[in-house]
């Protein structure tokens, strides 16, 4: 799949993305840069796989599907990561939800609680009215607390956006991006993680929140609950709706 060379229409709002680059964000999952390497894997490879799944059958059949995976190495002050998620929803066999998502990012220490960052995206979702979109986008995150039990980070930087769109015409746009993600171990098995992202072109604006609580079941098991919400301000006019809230229960296996 080729993409054209980005041809970027600056954003009118300049001025908010000037303040999401002072407040902007980073850390684990969809849409942040890799948190700090942490110090037991100096040097190695860290992932995990999340799967949740439910069916129902009866009154109603339906049946839904999220896996999420992720795998992180470290080389030297940079940090790699690559990512990839599948959600399906059928019901009364009739398809209400099919999205896949392929992302990489790269994380280079600088002095103190200061990185650089970069990332790739590509993903499909089949009621947005996008046929597909990919997303680079780079910049400077700082990592505000990290400490034992609670870790902060921002992040912000420009970018570039390729919409294939259905039954219109492929754009090509700039992006402002900012970014935040909070994560607090408030025992030794439980955390809640807070991650918000914002995207702003001239075509519109995609805000994303996933809010998770985690209890860990022994060193590699956990189980997660989560909350995701994405909302696009002017999606295609094919699209099915302009805000999706995914609400999920996974097993969590971290290595």
């Amino acid at each position: 799949m080729s993409y054209p060379l980005p041809s970027f229409r600056l954003p009118r709002w300049l001025a908010f993305g000037g303040l999401l680059a002072i407040a902007g964000g980073a850390q684990a999952s969809p849409f942040y840069a890799p948190p700090p390497p942490p110090e037991e894997h100096p040097e190695g490879l860290t992932g995990s796989a999340e799967l949740g799944y439910t069916h129902l059958s009866g009154n109603t059949d339906s049946q839904t599907l999220i896996a999420k995976g992720r795998l992180t190495w470290l080389t030297g002050r940079w940090t790699h990561t690559l990512r990839g998620e599948v959600r399906n929803v059928s019901r009364d066999g009739e398809t209400s939800a099919e999205q896949y998502l392929v992302a990489g990012r790269e994380r280079f220490e600088l002095e103190g609680p200061h990185y650089a960052f970069g990332f790739a995206r590509w993903d499909r979702d089949r009621f947005s009215g996008y046929e597909q979109q990919f997303t680079a986008i780079g910049g400077y995150g700082r990592d505000l607390l990290n400490d034992a039990r609670q870790q902060l980070s921002l992040e912000a930087g420009p970018g570039y956006r390729y919409d294939r769109i259905v039954g219109r015409e492929d754009e090509s746009l700039g992006v402002v991006y900012g970014a935040l993600a909070y994560a607090w171990d408030f025992s030794e098995t439980a955390s809640l993680e807070q991650e918000l992202s914002v995207e702003a072109t001239d075509a519109n604006v995609t805000s994303r929140s996933l809010t998770s609580l985690t209890a860990r079941l022994n060193a590699h098991l956990a189980l997660k609950l989560s909350h995701e919400i994405k909302d696009t301000s002017r999606p295609p006019e094919d699209a099915e709706a302009r805000t999706d809230r995914t609400t999920s229960a996974s097993l969590l296996y971290n290595w």
